[in-house]
C-alpha cells in the first residue's frame, strides 16, 4: 500500500531494547530508565521529501557543503602500544580566533586547523568539570568532516569541550609505520581516554562514532566493559556486521560501481599520500594495490596483509562489532538507518540489542548513510545525538553507576564452560 508520509517528510522511527533497560537516576531524585530517557528525547524524525530514499539521502553528502566553521588545534601522539607502535593526531576544538588576530594557516594541515604550539599544550590541562564529547570519524575522513562539524557545532555552543581521534593516516596527519588505521583499531582511542582522564581529571567524558569509527567505538565499549571511562557513547550509520554490509555492496550495480568505487578511490588517494611509508612493509606492492578499483580489494591487498589477516572476509569478521555489543557496560545508543545503502540493514544487531540493556537502538526507515537531511540542510540525526547527550549530562546523576538487578558487570563470565566471549567472538570450550 502506498504510504505518502515521505510527501511530508515523516519518517518511522522504531526503538530496539531489552525488556528491561538500565535504571538511571536523575539528579532531581527521580528514576528513570536508558529506553525512557531516549524515547522522551529522540526529536521525530523529518526529512526532505525531495530525497525520498536512502540513495538520494546518501549521494546528496556528495554536493559541496561548508558546514559549520569548526576551529581546531592539533597533537601528534606517540602510541605506546607494544604491538602498533607509532603515532597519531588528536584535534582539539578551540574558540573562534578573536577580532584582529591572524593565525598563520598552515597547508599540511585541514582547513581552520593549527598545530599547538608546546607552550600551549603544558598549559592544557584542566580541573574544570566541563562534559567533553570525544569523536572518531568514518573512513578515511578526519576532523574536517561535515557531518562530524554538524554534531560538534551545537555541543560546544552548549559549552562542551571536544576532540576528535583521528584514525592513523587520516586528515592530513602522517604515519611513521607502514600501516593504516583499521575497523579494529581501538588502541589510540583508548589512549586518548585515558590520557583525557588524566589531563582533566573532573570531566564527564563521553563519545559518538561515525560508521567505521562507529564500529571501532563500539568494539573499544565492549572491551572495556565495566571499567569503561566514558559516561555514554553514540554509535551513528554503524556498519556492524562487516562481512554482512560488505556482501550487501556486491548485489547492485549501484553497491559496487557507486559505493565500493568512492570508497576504494578515497583510500587509495589515502595510501598514496603515504606510499613511501607503507611500502616500507615487504607485503605491499605498489603495482598490486594501484590496480585496485574497489574498497574490498584494497582491504584484500593492504589491510589484511598489514594486519596479519589471511583474507579481507577474516579481517571483516574479526573486526565487526555485532557480537562485542553485547559486552558494553556503559549507556550506550545506537542510531541507523534501514536503507542505509553502506551499512546494510541485515547487518544491524537487533536481537543484541535486546540481550542488552545498557544499549538501545533508534532506527528509521529512511536517512541513508551519515545522511537524514532535513529542508535547509541540517541532519536530523546531529539533532537526535545532541538531545541525548545534553540528557544524560544535565539530567542523569553519573556518580551513580548503573548496573542490573545490583550484579557485578563483568564483560568476562565467571561460570564454567561453555563461555562465551563476545570480544574475541569464540565460543570457550575445553579442547
Amino acid at each position: 500500500m502506498f504510504d505518502p508520509s515521505w510527501l511530508l517528510g515523516h519518517a518511522r522511527t522504531t526503538f530496539t531494547h531489552a525488556t528491561n533497560t538500565i535504571p538511571l537516576n536523575t539528579k532531581s531524585g527521580r528514576k528513570t530508565t536508558l529506553s525512557d530517557l531516549v524515547r522522551d528525547v529522540t526529536p521525530p524524525c523529518r526529512l526532505n521529501p525531495l530525497l525520498f530514499n536512502g540513495h538520494l539521502q546518501t549521494m546528496w553528502t556528495a554536493v559541496k557543503e561548508a558546514g559549520p566553521a569548526i576551529y581546531y588545534k592539533r597533537r601528534v601522539f606517540q602510541s605506546t602500544h607494544a604491538v602498533y607502535p607509532g603515532q597519531f593526531a588528536v584535534d582539539f576544538v578551540v574558540p573562534v580566533p578573536k577580532e584582529g588576530e591572524v593565525w598563520e594557516e598552515d597547508e599540511s594541515l585541514p582547513e581552520r586547523t593549527f598545530y599547538f604550539s608546546e607552550e600551549e599544550f603544558e598549559r592544557i590541562g584542566s580541573g574544570d568539570g566541563k562534559p567533553m564529547l570525544v569523536c572518531l570519524h568514518g573512513l578515511s575522513g578526519g576532523s574536517h568532516e561535515v557531518y562530524l562539524r554538524h554534531v560538534v557545532a551545537p555541543v560546544t555552543a552548549d559549552g562542551w569541550e571536544c576532540c576528535v581521534v583521528n584514525a592513523r593516516g587520516c586528515a592530513m596527519s602522517k604515519i611513521t609505520t607502514p600501516q593504516l588505521f583499521n575497523a579494529r583499531a581501538t588502541w589510540d582511542v583508548r589512549q586518548t581516554v585515558k590520557w583525557l582522564r588524566k589531563t582533566f581529571p573532573n570531566r564527564p567524558l563521553y563519545a559518538v562514532g561515525f560508521s567505521l569509527g562507529a564500529n571501532i567505538l563500539t568494539n573499544y565499549c565492549a572491551e572495556d566493559g565495566d571499567k569503561c571511562e566514558l559516561k555514554a557513547a553514540i554509535a551513528c550509520s554503524n556498519p556492524w556486521n562487516l562481512e554482512v554490509s560488505h556482501r550487501g555492496l556486491l548485489r547492485s550495480w549501484l553497491g559496487m560501481e557507486v559505493y565500493q568505487r568512492t570508497m576504494g578511490s578515497n583510500i587509495i588517494k589515502l595510501y598514496a599520500q603515504h606510499k613511501d611509508e607503507m611500502l616500507k612493509n615487504p607485503k605491499l606492492k605498489h603495482e598490486d594495490i594501484m590496480a585496485c578499483r574497489y574498497l574490498y580489494e584494497f582491504d584484500r591487498v593492504v589491510q589484511a596483509p598489514t594486519w596479519g589477516y589471511p583474507t579481507e572476509g577474516a579481517y571483516y569478521r574479526d573486526a565487526q562489532s555485532v557480537d562485542a555489543l553485547t559486552a558494553i557496560r556503559i549507556p550506550f545508543l545506537g542510531i541507523s538507518a534501514e536503507d542505509d545503502p553502506i551499512s546494510s540493514v541485515e547487518a544491524i544487531p537487533y536481537e543484541e540489542f535486546k540481550q542488552n540493556p545498557y544499549a538501545v537502538l533508534v532506527t528509521t526507515n529512511w536517512g541513508g548513510h551519515l545522511s537524514w537531511f532535513q529542508i535547509g540542510g541540517k541532519r536530523w540525526f546531529a539533532s537526535a545525538v545532541e538531545a541525548f547527550l545534553l540528557k544524560m549530562h544535565n539530567d542523569i546523576d553519573s556518580s551513580v553507576t548503573p548496573n542490573v538487578n545490583g550484579s557485578a558487570n563483568n564483560t568476562r563470565p565467571t561460570s564454567k564452560y561453555p563461555i562465551w566471549d563476545p570480544n574475541n567472538r569464540r565460543l570457550q570450550l575445553p579442547l
